[in-house]
């Protein structure tokens, strides 16, 4: 078997080890709270208003495509989290399924995501909090609130919300799951407001025309299919739950519940906020706008409501970061102990964290939350997003024909059609991006490529010969 395609056996992967391992203290009701609050965050808080911009208001049809791609991809990851209950995720289905390099792509990717998510999620996070201030009667200098794209020199408050979600994660994986499922409640209370308030104010004239730029195909930058490539920032994060699999009480049970459930959840509460938010308010007047939630409810008049929103978008919206950076410091612990990176970022602390790939990750996604414009960092991440979900519809498929008798606790139904909408739609989806967005993310692929052959490839456990490759 050559270096590049040599796989990691999924006994060997399974059976006890030494080495440094993270406490099992999660059970399904952290996991889906970490779904819930993971997916439900900048996408439709903020992303709502990007995608009513490209699409219109078939903005709803966008966020039904994405929601179908999404909805596949977490029945394929239901499956294989629960074979493989390890902290890797898509990369570890990977290097179990489709061999080493495929599986290095895969996790350089996720890194690429993850990165960016929390970055994206901050800057979000940050306009949300500028805005909440300013009702105060509290104005930050643009200098301070925004990157040098908008005029500034640093967005400040993204930068100071990473660091206090570091400091919750360094704190326990536990007791940092627990106040997410707090703040996870009042975000999801907070858009139950906002329906209950815009919807008497529906129109449905504000639906028409539906499809002003048209449905959109692979390549073209506006219709349904660009936006829907953008709104499928909204629905990825239950991806997260899988890197939670090494720390769950009961993986076999409860992985396949906070990912299909987190998903069932939050394709429901997508598509009522959105039908709300079109119909209380024409899309270009909010299609431009940082908070568009609060700006809808403003517009109506309703400027105590939309002070709320805010307030509960600044207090909720870093359950996504949580989610996020917990999920990138995990991808990290896997590829270290594996060798594909450096293998001292594997160090577990006393609490059972992973201390220093979570500061080393809140550093670097600190500089880019500070320095970029949200809908790049959002725009990108996808692009990572898509790889790895394409990834795991071919590992589902390839894994059923390969081993067809081994035992599957959770079993994706039509599996031959879960795993080829995951993986087509992907790729439709990376298609629509911005060309500039494919390209960085091919030039990160190739500098993540140049890494592995020049030292992962040579420094991985399999190739030192410490484990027995499947």
């Amino acid at each position: 078997m050559a270096f590049w395609n040599r796989r990691r056996s999924i006994d060997t992967m399974l059976a006890p080890h030494d080495g440094p391992r993270l406490k099992p203290t999660l059970s399904w009701p952290h996991l889906l709270a970490l779904g819930v609050g993971a997916i439900v965050g900048t996408g439709i808080l903020t992303l709502i208003g990007v995608g009513a911009g490209l699409a219109g208001p078939a903005v709803l049809i966008s966020f039904g495509l994405a929601g179908i791609v999404c909805a596949c991809a977490a029945l394929a990851y239901a499956e294989l989290s629960t074979m493989m209950p390890t902290a890797g995720s898509a990369y570890t289905y990977s290097y179990a399924v489709l061999g080493e390099m495929i599986a290095w792509v895969v996790g350089w990717s996720l890194i690429l995501e993850y990165s960016l998510v929390v970055s994206a999620v901050a800057v979000g996070w940050s306009g949300y909090a500028v805005g909440f201030l300013s009702g105060l009667g509290i104005d930050l200098p643009l200098a301070l609130v925004a990157g040098p794209h908008a005029g500034g020199i640093i967005n400040l408050p993204a930068v100071a919300i990473i660091g206090v979600v570091t400091g919750l994660l360094l704190l326990g994986t536990k007791e940092s799951a627990t106040l997410n499922a707090v703040l996870v409640l009042i975000k999801i209370a907070a858009l139950v407001v906002f329906v209950a308030i815009a919807l008497p104010a529906f129109k449905s004239e504000h639906f028409t025309p539906f499809m002003p730029n048209g449905f959109g195909a692979p390549f073209v930058q506006t219709g349904v299919m660009a936006a829907a490539a953008i709104i499928f920032f909204a629905f990825y994060g239950f991806d997260a739950i899988s890197t939670a699999a090494e720390e769950t009480k009961k993986p076999e049970r409860d992985l396949a519940i906070g990912i299909v459930g987190s998903m069932l959840i939050c394709t429901a509460l997508y598509l009522v906020v959105a039908a709300a938010a079109i119909g209380a308010r024409p899309v270009a007047s909010f299609a431009d706008s940082p908070e568009p939630l609060a700006l809808i409810l403003r517009e109506m008049g309703q400027g105590t409501a939309a002070q709320w929103i805010a307030a509960a978008a600044v207090i909720a919206l870093p359950t996504v970061l949580l989610a996020f950076l917990f999920g990138q410091s995990r991808i990290f612990l896997g590829m270290a102990r594996d060798g594909l990176l450096p293998r001292r970022l594997a160090k577990v602390s006393s609490r059972g964290v992973p201390a220093v790939v979570t500061v080393f990750t809140a550093v670097v996604v600190a500089i880019l939350a500070g320095l970029l414009p949200l809908d790049e960092l959002a725009s990108l991440a996808n692009a990572g997003t898509l790889a790895a979900f394409c990834s795991v519809g071919v590992c589902l498929i390839v894994l059923r024909i390969r081993e067809p008798g081994r035992k599957r606790v959770f079993k994706a139904p039509l599996w031959p059609l879960v795993g080829a909408v995951s993986v087509i739609g992907c790729i439709i989806f990376f298609l629509s991006l911005k060309p500039v967005t494919q390209i960085g993310f091919l030039v990160w692929n190739v500098i993540g490529i140049a890494i592995y052959l020049l030292w992962s490839s040579k420094n991985s456990r399999l190739a030192k010969g410490e484990e027995t490759a499947a």
